[in-house]
């Protein structure tokens, strides 16, 4: 099963967005979601601090501040083939 990570922090209305897009993605292709918080630790935070949210599928960043649900189905689709 693919892995998706979101990278955000609390109070972040992109973050709260990127999750939403997540779960309608969810709702069609199964997929095991990990949230991180990027304000507990001070190198993701340097990493991804000013580009949060952060969308990455096994390990790889996909996207930076919005979900692009279509893509990301497409990638998901060829992760399960």
């Amino acid at each position: 099963m693919a892995t998706i990570t979101l990278y955000g922090k609390p109070g972040c209305h992109l973050c709260d967005d990127a999750r939403a897009s997540l779960e309608r993605v969810r709702a069609e292709r199964s997929f095991e979601l990990v949230e991180v918080d990027v304000s507990l630790d001070p190198l993701l935070n340097r990493r991804y601090g000013e580009r949060i949210p952060v969308v990455a599928l096994d390990g790889e960043d996909l996207f930076e501040y919005f979900v692009d649900e279509d893509a990301l189905e497409v990638r998901l689709g060829r992760v399960g083939a």
